[in-house]
């Protein structure tokens, strides 16, 4: 009789057990369901872990002696004698300062500049001048910094750019744009705005999608202007958005392209020129001082985490923290 009893609940499906939990048929229905997702999710955590986490393990030769004969493991540990020279040489400073300036000029005039334009394109009502505009500053992020370096010295060129040739035909001297640093940094600058401001601009068109159409037509029944409704609906419909953008910048002001600053500097212009990116690059790759440029690498990264948290700290006062 027990056999028969045992053979029939072997038969009965897992949700019809009777042992079996409403939780834990829940979860397993729930696992059933996500699998497909998490499948999808796993080539981007492999990449992660790859590419990203397994890496930071040569974060080591930072507190070491590198050398390619003992390898990573055997070289000799120094301590923080890597990081005390490093901060010992006054060119070191002179990096950071020119890293930081030129990433909060990049993020304070940069950063409102695809927003407005968002909300520029977001206005236009011809879909063909909106589709002319957004094929255009979308352009250029799809060139490599090698084009769009070209494209600037054929604007700015002290002999043969387009610009001086016309200052030239008006001033007779022309000036040296790229030679000067205070020009010098307007036209990194700039370059770095045209270059990206239509492709970050994309979020911003994609927040705005999902503003409620009917609150412009309530406020301009109300008899609110354009930017008015910008004001009061608009730029409260993307603050998320915008603060989830910002904290990302902030994140990364100690990281200055090393293709932007390689193709446009020159020895004129050195002094604000050179950043940690370009630094690494010299020292570590070119030199061969491995440890040096990975205890700066180490405190580029540490000071980006620490604005992240900053900002984000920041942001949850205003309800818009990450988490």
């Amino acid at each position: 009789m027990k056999s028969v009893q045992t053979s029939r609940l072997g038969s009965l499906g897992a949700e019809e057990r009777p042992g079996l939990s409403g939780e834990r048929l829940r979860r397993r229905r729930q696992w059933k369901q996500n699998v497909p997702l998490l499948l999808m999710f796993l080539p981007g955590v492999l990449f992660y872990v790859i590419f990203k986490y397994v890496p930071m393990g040569g974060l080591v030769i930072a507190f070491k002696d590198y050398n390619f004969a003992d390898g990573v493991f055997g070289s000799p540990w120094v301590g923080w004698a890597n990081f005390e020279l490093l901060f010992s040489q006054a060119q070191t400073l002179n990096i950071i300062r020119n890293t930081l300036l030129l990433s909060l000029l990049s993020l304070v005039v940069g950063f409102p500049v695809p927003i407005v334009l968002a909300i520029l394109l977001n206005e236009a009502r011809r879909m063909w001048f909106k589709r002319i505009v957004q094929t255009l500053v979308y352009l250029p992020h799809f060139l490599s910094w090698v084009i769009v370096g070209g494209i600037v010295l054929s604007l700015f060129s002290l002999e043969s750019g387009s610009i001086n040739r016309w200052i030239t035909s008006l001033a007779g001297e022309p000036y040296p744009f790229l030679y000067e640093p205070v020009s010098w940094i307007a036209v990194f600058i700039g370059s770095g705005i045209w270059k990206e401001m239509g492709f970050s601009a994309i979020i911003y068109l994609a927040a705005l999608t999902t503003i409620d159409p009917h609150l412009y037509e309530s406020a301009a029944m109300d008899g609110a202007g354009k930017l008015r409704q910008i004001w009061h609906i608009t730029l409260p419909g993307i603050s998320s958005t915008v603060i989830l953008l910002l904290i990302l910048g902030v994140g990364k002001i100690m990281e200055v392209g090393f293709d932007q600053v390689w193709v446009l500097q020159n020895e004129a212009v050195s002094s604000v020129s050179g950043v940690i990116s370009t630094y690494i690059y010299t020292f570590g790759i070119q030199r061969g001082q491995f440890s040096v440029t990975t205890a700066m690498g180490l405190f580029d990264s540490l000071v980006g985490f620490i604005l992240v948290l900053t900002a984000n700290s920041i942001a949850r006062r205003f309800n818009q923290g990450l988490w």
